[in-house]
Formats: C-alpha cells, sequence, structure tokens
C-alpha cells in the first residue's frame, strides 16, 4: 500500500456530482450532544496501556530473532533456505502454541486472497501462481537444548504450531527452524517481484521467510489472513541474514553489510569506504562496471545484520549501478544513504539524484521527530511502484524528477511509520500511511528550499475527502472500497493531522505532544486509543469532538455566516453576527471582518462555541457598516459549501 495516487484522487473530486462541490441545503444537521457525547473512551486505563497514552507500567511485548540463511537461484528463479527464530515470550500467559505468518502463500491459487478477487483485478491481485512456501521441516528447541519435530497446521498464510509443552510466561524462550523455499514472482502484488532490464533481471525480495504473528495484550494472537491490501504487524528482534547469489551481482539489504572484504571486489570496497563518508553521491558501482565482463564466477554470500527491527528485505542484479553518501544524524551519528538502480535510469532528471534524496529525507525527519535507527538506508529502483521495509524501500525504475523525490520521501518516511512507531497495519493502515503522509509533507517543505513543495489548498479538497462514497477510516483495507484506499488510509488522516497542527491546537503543542508519542512508542505497538489519549494529553486538549467525527465517524464540516444586526441599528455601537454549523462536524472559526471605512479585522472562535447549539452569535465591535464578513477566509479548512461562507449586505432598495 504505498505511494498514493494523488492524480487518480484529483480527477476523482474533479468529477463528484456539482452538488456536492456547491451543497446548498441550509437545513443544519448538527447535533452537540453526540459531537461532544463525553462517552468517547470505553476503557481506562490499564497496567499495559495508561490513561496518558503510553506503554503502562507492566507494559510487555514478545520478541522475535532471526538468523536466516538462503541460496537465490536465478536459473530455477527461487529462494531455498533455512530460517531459524528464537522467540520469548514476555506476556503473563503461558503459550500453548505458536502462530506464523506465511506470506508467500497469497500467490497460491487456492489462497482467501485469490477468492476475495474481483474478476477486473486489481493492485494486489495475484498474475501468477506458485505452491507458496514449500516447506520441508519444521523442528523446535527448548530451552534444555532438546530439539523435536513439530505437529504445524497451515491455513492459508498462517501457520500454527502445536507445542509439545506450553512456553512458560515472562521470559519463557524457544527455537523454531523452518526449512522452505518458493518460487520468485515477477509481479508480487506490488511489494516484491522481477524487472527485467537490458542489463539483467532486478530482483527485490521481501515476504521471504516465515514470521512470527504478533501476540499483544490487546488481541491475544493477532491473526487477520494477508490478503494483499493489508500490511503488516511484526514483533521486534535482532536479524542476521545471509544471501548466497551469483558472483555477478550486487545485493542490498536490510541493515549492514559485515563481510564487505569477502562480498565486494577490491574496487567496489575502495569506494564503498569512501561513499560512507562523503557528504555527496559516490559511485561504487557505476555503469562502465554494469557493462565490464565479470571478474568474479561461481556465487557470493552476503551477510547482514539488523538490530532492534520488525522486518528485513533486500535486492540483487548484475544490473545495479550502486551509489551511496554519508548521511549526518543528531548526536553526531552517521549512516549510509544507498541507492541501486539499472543504467536506463540513471540520468540526474530520474534515479542519478536518487542518494541525495535518501540523504535529505533521513535527516529531515532524523532532526524533526526521531533520530533514524538503521545504519543504512537503501533506495531500489526496480517492478515495485512503492513499498517500505526497514532500511530498504522499493521505488518504480519509472520515477523521475518530483515524482521519485515524491515515493522516495514517502517510503522512508515509513521508517519512522511504522518500522519505528509499531502501530499494526493490518488492522488501522491510517496509523502508518497516514502519519507517514502527513510528516512527508513537512519534508518536501524543507528539502532543497522546497524544491518540490506545493502548499495544500484545503478547502480545494473537501469534494474529495467527503465525497458520496467516502467511509469512515476506521476500516481495515479490505473492508474500504479500493476508489476510497488513498483517500481513506493516506489523505485523510494527513489532512486531520495537519488540521491539528496548523489550526486547532498550534505547531508548538501539536510537535511536542507528537514527538512525545513517537518517544513512548518507538519499538512498540501503540493502538489508535493510544495515539488520541497521548495527543490530549500532550497538548492539553480535549480532542474526542474531532477524534469521533474525523476518524471514528464521517462526518463533513458546513459553516456559514447566517446574519449581521447592528446594535439598536447603529454600526458605531458594534455588530452582532451569527453563523451557523450546518453538518455534523465542529470546527473553530476564523472569521474575517470587512467594514465600509477600510478597516480588516480577524476573529477566531473555538470550537466550544458549538457546545451550546448549532448557531452562534458574537458582538465585533465595529465602528463602520460591515462590507463583508466571510468565515475561513484563506480556505485553511475543508468546507463543503464555501458558497455560504460569505455574508454581505443586501442592495439599498431603489
Amino acid at each position: 500500500m504505498k505511494r498514493p495516487l494523488l492524480a487518480g484522487l484529483c480527477l476523482l473530486a474533479a468529477n463528484l456530482p456539482g452538488a456536492m462541490a456547491q451543497q446548498t441545503k441550509s437545513e443544519s444537521v448538527y447535533d452537540q450532544h453526540k459531537a461532544f457525547a463525553p462517552n468517547f473512551y470505553t476503557s481506562n486505563g490499564t497496567e499495559t496501556r495508561s490513561a496518558i497514552g503510553y506503554p503502562g507500567h507492566k507494559y510487555w511485548q514478545n520478541r522475535a530473532d532471526y538468523n536466516i540463511a538462503v541460496t537465490m537461484d536465478t536459473v530455477k528463479s527461487r529462494i531455498d533456505g533455512a530460517t531459524t527464530i528464537t522467540y520469548t515470550n514476555n506476556s503473563p500467559d503461558a503459550l500453548p502454541y505458536l502462530w506464523l505468518q506465511l506470506d508467500q502463500n497469497l500467490y497460491r491459487k487456492d489462497s482467501r486472497a485469490e477468492a476475495a478477487t474481483a474478476v477486473s483485478g486489481g493492485r494486489y491481485a495475484s498474475k501468477e501462481f506458485t505452491e507458496g512456501y514449500e516447506i520441508s521441516s519444521v523442528t523446535i528447541t527448548n530451552a534444555l537444548g532438546k530439539t523435536e519435530k513439530v505437529e504445524y497446521v497451515v491455513t492459508d498464510t498462517r501457520m500454527q504450531i502445536r507445542l509439545p509443552q506450553a512456553l512458560k510466561a515472562n521470559g519463557g524462550k524457544l527455537q523454531i527452524k523452518i526449512q522452505y523455499g518458493f518460487q520468485i514472482v515477477e509481479q508480487g502484488t506490488d511489494r516484491m517481484g522481477k524487472l527485467k532490464t537490458k542489463n539483467g533481471i532486478i530482483y527485490e525480495i521481501a515476504q521471504w521467510f516465515p514470521r512470527m504473528a504478533v501476540y499483544d495484550d490487546v488481541l491475544g494472537w493477532n491473526n487477520l489472513p494477508y490478503l494483499g491490501a493489508g500490511e503488516f504487524y511484526l514483533d521486534y528482534g535482532d536479524y542476521t541474514y545471509s544471501i548466497t547469489a551469483p558472483a555477478n551481482m550486487v545485493v542490498v539489504g536490510s541493515g549492514e553489510l559485515t563481510n564487505p572484504t569477502t562480498a565486494l571486489t577490491p574496487k567496489q570496497l575502495e569506494r564503498f569506504n569512501r561513499a560512507k563518508n562523503s557528504e555527496t553521491t559516490v559511485a561504487i558501482v557505476d555503469s562502465t562496471d554494469v557493462l565490464a565482463a565479470p571478474t568474479r564466477s561461481g556465487n557470493v554470500t552476503w551477510n547482514f545484520t539488523c538490530k532492534n527491527t520488525r522486518d528485513v528485505a533486500w535486492a540483487a542484479s548484475k544490473a545495479f549501478i550502486w551509489d551511496g553518501a554519508r548521511i549526518n544524524l543528531p548526536n553526531g551519528k552517521k549512516a549510509m544513504a544507498q541507492s541501486a538502480y539499472p543504467v536506463e535510469t540513471a540520468s540526474l532528471k530520474a534515479w542519478g539524484r536518487s542518494t541525495e534524496y535518501v540523504k535529505g529525507c533521513i535527516e529531515s525527519y532524523s532532526n524533526k521527530w526521531y533520530p533514524y535507527t538503521y545504519p543504512v538506508a537503501v533506495n531500489v529502483a526496480g517492478i515495485v511502484g512503492g513499498m517500505e521495509y526497514p532500511g530498504i524501500v522499493f521505488c518504480s525504475a519509472r520515477s523521475a524528477g518530483g515524482g521519485l523525490w515524491g515515493v522516495t520521501n514517502h517510503e522512508f518516511g515509513h521508517n519512522w511509520f511504522p518500522m519505528i512507531v509499531g502501530s499494526n497495519e493490518r488492522k488501522y493502515a491510517w496509523m502508518d500511511e497516514g502519519f507517514n503522509t502527513f510528516v512527508n509533507n513537512i519534508a518536501t517543505e524543507e528539502f532543497n528550499k522546497g524544491e518540490y513543495y506545493r502548499p495544500q489548498k484545503v478547502g480545494a479538497m473537501a469534494p474529495m475527502i467527503f465525497n458520496p462514497k467516502s467511509e469512515s477510516l476506521m476500516h481495515i483495507p479490505e473492508v474500504l472500497q479500493p476508489m476510497n484506499l488513498g483517500l481513506g488510509a493516506y489523505y485523510k488522516p494527513a489532512l486531520g493531522l495537519a488540521l491539528l497542527r496548523e489550526q486547532i491546537v498550534g505547531k508548538d503543542r501539536f510537535d511536542y505532544a507528537f514527538k512525545k508519542y513517537i518517544d513512548e512508542w518507538a519499538f512498540k505497538h501503540p493502538t489508535p486509543t493510544d495515539f488520541f489519549r497521548a495527543m490530549e494529553n500532550g497538548t492539553g486538549e480535549d480532542l474526542t469532538w474531532f477524534w469521533r467525527g474525523w476518524f471514528q465517524e464521517n462526518w463533513k464540516l458546513d459553516q456559514a455566516v447566517k446574519e449581521v444586526k447592528y446594535l439598536s441599528n447603529d454600526a458605531t455601537k458594534g455588530a452582532l453576527i451569527t453563523i451557523e454549523n450546518l453538518q455534523e462536524l465542529p470546527m473553530p472559526v476564523t472569521i474575517e471582518v470587512k467594514e465600509s471605512n477600510g478597516k480588516t479585522s480577524t476573529v477566531k472562535l473555538p470550537v466550544e462555541i458549538w457546545q451550546r447549539g448549532g448557531t452562534w452569535t458574537f458582538k465585533y465591535n465595529s465602528t463602520s457598516e460591515l462590507s463583508q464578513v466571510t468565515i475561513d477566509p484563506n480556505g485553511e479548512f475543508p468546507d463543503v459549501n464555501p458558497a455560504n461562507n460569505k455574508w454581505t449586505p443586501a442592495p439599498a432598495a431603489n
């Protein structure tokens, strides 16, 4: 679920019925009792999740450490190997069974994903079928070192391991070893796959090993099947993995390359070390190297390690140009930006600037929100339109210019949401896509003095945000209609955060509360309620009216100027201005008042004025007759009917 299709959504807004954009109905449907009802939170804080919205004093989560070794066979187009998972049960519950995710099973012809895909297809429809994970052996090793085969049951994209003895609570450990293989699909539902280029195939490999499902204090085992649109929910741990591939290939992956002296040629190693310390982009493998005859034969093994992460991914090709530069992080720390792309895309109008983009966005997010935690940030050009993994992202080889900046910026923003702040993407796409889209806009404004920045026209977004077929954000991705996925997962939640920051609580209080939320939930598992509570406590505001209307419900905004009267019919004594809230969503109000003597004033009213009902009258200390009263003069709110936002006096009778 990656880079949103902005053009498609704008087209949708442009083609909405005119009645939506120019609503004329004046009867109010607003009910302050619903908007400000005090029963938004249905439970109190607990020992694991506090009322302030942070992890409680007894918060726990389980841990999964991985050691993976695979070989890529480019002739058979397959991966074979083994993964060993060290699983730690930190919960207070003994676990009689364990659940794992088998995402490659989505590509089976008998998968639930295939059965639940419309005949018209779609982004997440399989275009080819495999046997999924071909598992040859599953064993466990207990705390006493005893290894034995274990009973397991595969159900679609999930595997249950039935333990001979329950895994003890509060720190019980065991090891799971799985021998497996799978065919590499060409078009992996826009998450992995193969791209044919003139100098070789680019392999982007993800969801490539059995992964532990999350057992948490909210639902126990989180076992929603993988159907394509919904993404991932994973525990944290340390990963070591090795990729054995043909010697003429470059392999890039999540985390640190731990054997550069054996994986790289002497020439590559010298350039690699130079790039790690360079402020500007340095070629590690250039176009001349790609076209040159191979200097090595056989296979080479590439070893990587990535610590405190929820996943890893990698890419390989003999067609890669590979370059890099230093990333400067807070407190003097460093990381390495890298890009891997084919010769065809090497122009400075395209992927030739990729590493610059990677470095720019990573440094921005690190300084603004939370320091980047991985040793590398790798951008890979391939068949995938846009998909994120810890420390590595896959972006379309066709992207160029502002489009490449946009997808690079978006995918690396995901290293904060959900890679650092580990929300449940399978259920709440808006907690990663929406939060990420929000911070993307801020990073774009900062990058290269706003080279690609275009200010949002919030008012103009109302027909799209509140289109007649729009849905509540609180749905899993598969329930949202395909035309609403970009809106519900990306744009509406991002706009909601922007409204909070710019119009409702202000930048200082928002940024403080948002950073605290990130700090407290870094490498942990927040829920929507945790976020709502954290922002309310951090900003000092009761925002339940906003969470209810914007996130839980699908309420619209329509504010209007109803009438203007003068005290004692004398404009110099003051004006009584009456405004209305005609739809269900309340909002603060910004009003511009112009007087006939040329004076212009701005009045700001808090959302609490709507606690009394759908109309509000306030006194404006006028010194002459009013010539115009305008709600939201700068279009900073998504009002569905801007036509009723303005009042002007009736023409004088002849």
